[in-house]
């Protein structure tokens, strides 16, 4: 027995949005034919609290921002994550300065961390939620390749001060999970997420 799916049934009936501003994860999606807008949700993120349990707060994150663009857009399929790297019970969020951004590569020099993802999908006072683990392992990096990766990364945009993809690269020894959650969305918790309200992106695929 073939269950007909909402991709199936009709395609681009249903307004799917990206909740993120975050190019890696818009270049991720459109891995797939899967129509989709971009619209930053206003949830303010501080309002979340850190109580020690990372996988907890990104998936409060990711439900928050999914709550703020659903009052916006109440029919709409709606698509949230948040990222946070995590060592020795300290969050790594986006870094405010370069400065901080500096710190924070000296401080995962060296040292494995944690990468986790809260994703949500929201439809219609419906929310699925899930999140991925990864593990990273930094190479020890001197102060002037941190510099230089500062420099030609920008990393006020991602949380821990670094990206994994292309050159980025060159400062990780080591990963262990999944790599696009490293670059802020799991495919696979994506998929299944949205395989609650009929949408599997099989049924966009496309190759490169």
């Amino acid at each position: 027995m073939v269950l007909e799916s909402v991709a199936a049934a009709g395609k681009n009936k249903m307004e799917i949005i990206l909740g993120s501003q975050s190019p890696r994860r818009k270049e991720i999606l459109e891995f797939f034919s899967l129509p989709f807008n971009q619209i930053h949700s206003d949830f303010d993120e501080e309002q979340v609290l850190f109580l020690g349990d990372p996988a907890t707060f990104v998936k409060q994150v990711a439900l928050e921002k999914a709550k703020a663009l659903a009052e916006r857009h109440p029919e709409a399929v709606i698509l949230t994550a948040d990222t946070v790297v995590y060592l020795n019970g300290r969050l790594f969020l986006k870094p405010a300065t370069m400065h901080e951004a500096y710190l924070m590569l000296r401080e995962l020099s060296g040292k494995e961390h944690q990468v986790f993802t809260g994703v949500c999908i929201s439809h219609q006072n419906k929310e699925f939620i899930d999140v991925e683990k990864s593990r990273v392992e930094f190479c020890e990096l001197t102060d002037s390749e941190i510099h230089a990766y500062a420099e030609s990364f920008f990393p006020l945009d991602k949380a821990g001060g670094y990206a994994i993809q292309k050159g980025g690269c060159l400062i990780v020894k080591r990963i262990e999970g999944c790599y696009y959650n490293i670059m802020g969305l799991p495919l696979q918790k994506v998929r299944r997420l949205l395989l609650n309200i009929g949408i599997d992106l099989w049924d966009y695929f496309k190759s490169a």
